[in-house]
């Protein structure tokens, strides 16, 4: 089966780069009932970013601006999902690179019963183009929630 790929938006904020900083935006946004289809966070300068695809954008943003969370976005990214094989990251990447894509980063995952799933950025000149290149669907694809 063919990778699936939503071309997605994606909100974020930044918290102190100290324990329970993520823990405290994350368990604002369970306690909202606001499902999370995608979620990473990462260290910066003394702050961590943490970047959410929710199925519901307007529950994330009721849910932050309620809890005094400086919310960001929307900003673009990728979500794919697809069959657990050998080099599908290293496919991804190489038809990227062959059309001369800047990927900013890409989280994957293998996430059991032979499925795997990742996170795709890119800057933002190459949106369109990536979601050519990998037959994104579009955005209002995002609704649906997780599968």
């Amino acid at each position: 089966m063919a990778d699936i790929v939503r071309k997605t938006d994606y909100y974020y904020t930044e918290v102190p780069n100290k324990p329970g900083g993520g823990a405290k935006v994350l368990a604002a946004i369970k306690k909202a009932g606001v499902n999370l289809l995608a979620f990473s966070g990462f260290p910066g300068n003394g702050s961590a970013q943490l970047d959410f695809c929710v199925g519901d954008p307007e529950a994330l943003k009721a849910c932050c601006q309620r809890e005094g969370i400086k919310l960001l976005g929307p900003k673009t990214c990728f979500l794919i999902q697809g069959d657990d094989r050998t080099g599908a990251v290293s496919d991804i990447l190489s038809k990227l690179a062959d059309a001369e894509v800047n990927v900013t980063a890409f989280d994957a995952v293998s996430s059991g019963s032979g499925r795997y799933g990742g996170i795709l950025w890119v800057v933002p000149g190459d949106v369109e183009k990536t979601a050519r290149l990998l037959g994104a669907t579009a955005r209002a694809e995002q609704k649906v929630g997780a599968r």
